[in-house]
Parts: C-alpha cells; structure tokens; sequence
C-alpha cells in the first residue's frame, strides 16, 4: 500500500525553508513584548504586521473559520486561544505563541511558551511543566529519522512522561501533523504510542512535533462559546512546543529552529 504522505524535493524543501524561518524570526521577535499588561490582541496584531513585514501570511487567519492571525493559550488553556482585547496577561503567567506562516506556497508551523514577567515570576510547577515539554519535543525530535515509525516518536515522549512520575497527562485529541503546500497534511503525529507503530518515515517528510502536557489528567474542554478554545478539564495548566521537522537522509533537520536562540 503506498503512502498518502507527500514527499517534498528538494526545491520543494529549499522553498518550505523560507516560510520556516519566517516563523521562527517571528517566534523570536514576540517574545520581547510579552509582559505583564499586553492584550493577546497586542501579540495578534505584532505577529500579523510582522509577518506581512517578511513577505509572508499567517495560516491560521480564517483557516476553518479561525478568527486571528495566531493562537495565543495561557495557563490551563492547551491550545487553539483566540486572541482578545479584553485577555490581559499577567505576571506569574504562562502563555504559548502558535505561528504558522504562508509563504513561497509553503506552511512553517512552530510555538514556544513564554514566562510572563520572567521564569522567575512563574510558580515552580509551572516552569517544571514548560521545562518537561520542551524536553518532550527534543525527545520526539530524537526519533525523526528515515526507517523508523511514527509511532516511535508518540512512545518515546510518552515513555519519558511516565518515567518522571509526576502525574503529568499526555493530550491525545490534539496531535501534530503533516505540513507543506497544506496547512494540514499525512500524517497524523500522536503524542502517546506504541514503538514500530504508523508509516515508516522516509526523507523529504515534513511534519510537526507538538506535545501538549498537563500538570493533571489528560483530558480537555474544547469551548461551547467560541468553537476553538482547548482547556484542562480539571483546570490544570498546560504547556506546549512545537517545531516543523524535516526526514533527511541520515535523521532530521528542524526547519522552524531559531537562530537567535539556538537552544528553541
């Protein structure tokens, strides 16, 4: 049975690099306005001018009826926060920016969690749980490589949650995803799973690693009122990361990484 998931050439990958790091130079840039009193309108409004600025346009603007340019999700909100002018942060929050740009006819897709007014105004559980998640994002991103599954990536970060013991919740409902000419494109890439499990991984995929971690149980609330806000059922937090990966011939190339923070 052949595969559904597209593999891109390499012009196809030389193009997808552009609206990657158009991302990533975003992702990079917001967090210097991210602080105490800033509206989540304000982050909407910087990421849509900025993206403009790069030759580029953000994805998630009317995508399915999305009303905003970026998902802006705070404390127990696990994905998908829309934006607002009456959503002011506060200090001792924790808040992930969810970017996806269009350009040269590709998608980039990335998000990383800010402190709000520092790591040092965040409760201990809090950085603990946005310290675990961006390991949960190394540890799938360790997988990536031509000959293994897809699975492999979904059971290794749940391997690893387990093993700290902390009673943390994997979400299931929200995964990561194929990317490239689509915002959305095969395959489905589960944060929980079974090793030797889904496709074989081949060079030229392209797909995001984006694992949502609660402090509490695993289960979530999608909002009755606007359609798209994910919360923790038990109103615990939640935190998530997210690169665009590349399979390449001997592993993986991270297309949304940062150059001005190496590390992200």
């Amino acid at each position: 049975m052949l595969s559904k998931i597209p593999i891109k050439s390499p012009a196809d990958i030389e193009l997808m690099r552009q609206a990657c790091q158009a991302t990533a130079d975003i992702l990079d840039a917001v967090g210097d306005i991210i602080k105490p009193g800033v509206r989540t309108e304000d982050i909407n409004s910087f990421v849509h001018q900025m993206t403009l600025e790069l030759g580029a346009s953000p994805s998630p603007l009317n995508y399915k009826g999305f009303p905003k340019s970026v998902c802006t999700s705070i404390n127990d909100v696990v994905c998908h926060g829309v934006p607002s002018p009456f959503v002011v942060l506060k200090e001792g929050d924790i808040i992930n920016v969810d970017v996806t740009s269009f350009k040269s006819g590709f998608h980039g897709d990335s998000s990383r969690m800010y402190f709000v007014g520092g790591k040092e105004a965040c409760s201990k559980e809090a950085v603990e749980l946005v310290e675990t998640t961006h390991h949960c994002l190394h540890i799938g991103i360790k997988e990536v490589a031509p000959g293994k599954r897809i699975g492999d990536i979904g059971a290794a970060i749940q391997d690893y949650i387990k093993e700290q013991g902390k009673g943390y919740g994997v979400v299931r409902e929200y995964t990561g995803h194929g990317i490239g000419r689509e915002f959305h494109e095969p395959p489905q890439v589960v944060h929980v799973g079974r090793r030797g499990s889904g496709e074989i991984m081949r060079p030229g995929m392209t797909f995001t690693i984006e694992p949502m971690i609660n402090a509490g149980t695993r289960e979530t609330d999608l909002s009755k009122i606007d359609g798209w806000t994910v919360r923790t059922k038990d109103g615990s937090l939640s935190a998530q990361w997210e690169h665009t990966v590349l399979v390449t011939e001997k592993g993986c190339e991270i297309l949304t990484a940062s150059k001005r923070f190496p590390a992200i």
